[in-house]
């Protein structure tokens, strides 16, 4: 018989909480069951195995970094959207480094088309709306941006530029000033590229 008040959504969003207090990949079946002061079986019912478990914090992270990157992206277009979507990947990194990691875990195709991970690729794909990129030169786009606003934000999570004068916000602002003119003058693609 399952345990009163446990759910696959109360253990889904506890193993986020958890994620983000000891890092994703510390997350366990044994950690959570601990958190609700249960043996480790009580949460099979709810959850297959810590796969699982990831899987469903990897939506719930998916979601939410969607549903932030819609409601920035209201009305806007160009620099001011490609900046709105950068923030709010950045803060969402720096609030929630563990559902941020949890972002980055890879689905099953399955799961990926059915959930946020879809929706968070199209809001992607909306912010390059106004650079007017065609296919492939659109996929090459997103991969950079996913490229270096990962990079930035994770190095800068680590404090890998905590020791440097330069103020980290300028830079990332520098950052996105080139990402855009990248965008902007983006190079036609070579004929058999």
């Amino acid at each position: 018989m399952a345990r009163a008040g446990l759910t696959a959504e109360r253990l889904t969003r506890a193993a986020a909480e958890l994620a983000d207090e000891v890092g994703f990949e510390n997350v366990t079946v044994s950690a959570l069951a601990r958190r609700f002061g249960v043996k480790d079986a009580s949460l099979y019912s709810h959850i297959r195995n810590v796969q699982d478990l990831k899987a469903r914090v990897a939506v719930l992270a998916l979601a939410e970094l969607a549903d932030r990157a819609a409601a920035a992206l209201a009305g806007r277009a160009g620099r001011n959207a490609l900046a709105a979507f950068a923030s709010v990947y950045r803060d969402f990194a720096k609030e929630h480094p563990g559902m941020y990691a949890a972002a980055q875990f890879r689905l099953d195709p399955e799961t990926a088309a059915a959930s946020a991970a879809r929706r968070h690729a199209e809001l992607t794909r909306a912010i390059l709306h106004d650079y007017d990129l065609q296919e492939p030169d659109e996929t090459d786009a997103v991969r950079l941006l996913g490229s270096v606003f990962h990079g930035y934000v994770s190095l800068e999570v680590a404090g890998a530029f905590s020791n440097h004068p330069r103020d980290i916000d300028a830079s990332w602002s520098r950052a996105l000033d080139a990402l855009d003119s990248a965008l902007r003058n983006w190079p036609s693609n070579p004929p058999n590229g």
